[in-house]
């Protein structure tokens, strides 16, 4: 008996013309290894799973995202648009959209997987997902997997800013020191504070073997970034480092 997904093509806002394409991007492999007889299409296909799917929609996604963002940002550096992209895309956003959308819901599962709860594991929904993306992008075209993706990112790119994002001054600071021609930052631990649960920490940076800055933080990482921006501050208003004497 054929499946009517009509619910689902409306909540994805895409009409399929080749079902059997959404069938598979619905199909986890424990299903399809375990009711063999169960997976064949209607023409007596073995359709399989989704893995394949899956492949194909993670370029997709990454490529619809990549160009919304460029439109949005275009000033933005490669290394800013890199960031922006991967909090869009990763496994707790796209889950998210697959329960919003209830994909689990429809999801054809093996018996380990169904009483495992697999209809709301992050990885199987932000997987199918991607999947059904990948279907898309084989049934319609770019053209609609663009609009569809962009559709259901919509409420996401309304709180993307870049001024979201944790400003990276370590790679800054060494970016900056490099393009003079001197040797990247070294970062040298002064001192931990406080107890194991709570320690703080505080670090210097040096440039050409001098100490410019020091920072703290509750982890050495957070520390080392305290130090790059004073760092970036000082040399900010110093102008260019001299040259060794």
């Amino acid at each position: 008996m054929d499946v009517d997904y009509t619910e689902l093509e409306e909540r994805l806002g895409y009409k399929f013309r080749n079902k059997e394409l959404l069938k598979r991007a619905l199909t986890h492999r424990s299903f399809s290894f375990e009711k063999p007889k169960e997976n064949v299409s209607g023409n007596g296909l073995i359709y399989g799973h989704y893995e394949r799917l899956e492949f194909l929609g993670d370029a997709v996604v990454d490529l619809v995202i990549g160009h919304l963002l460029m439109e949005r940002f275009p000033d933005a550096l490669e290394g800013e648009l890199s960031k922006l992209r991967a909090s869009l895309v990763n496994i707790r956003q796209l889950s998210g959209l697959a329960k919003k959308l209830g994909i689990g819901e429809w999801l054809k599962l093996g018996k380990g997987e169904e009483v495992s709860g697999g209809r709301n594991k992050p990885s199987i929904l932000s997987d199918s997902y991607e999947a059904i993306c990948g279907a898309v992008y084989l049934d319609g075209g770019f053209e609609s997997v663009f609009r569809m993706i962009k559709g259901h990112f919509q409420d996401l790119f309304l709180r993307v800013s870049l001024d979201l994002m944790e400003p990276d001054y370590k790679t800054q600071l060494q970016e900056r020191v490099q393009a003079w021609n001197k040797k990247p930052p070294r970062y040298r631990m002064i001192a931990s504070y406080g107890p194991d649960h709570a320690k703080s920490f505080e670090v210097e940076v040096l440039i050409n073997q001098k100490p410019l800055a020091k920072g703290a933080g509750r982890s050495k990482k957070e520390a080392e970034q305290d130090a790059a921006k004073k760092a970036l501050a000082i040399l900010g208003n110093k102008g260019k480092i001299e040259a060794d004497g």
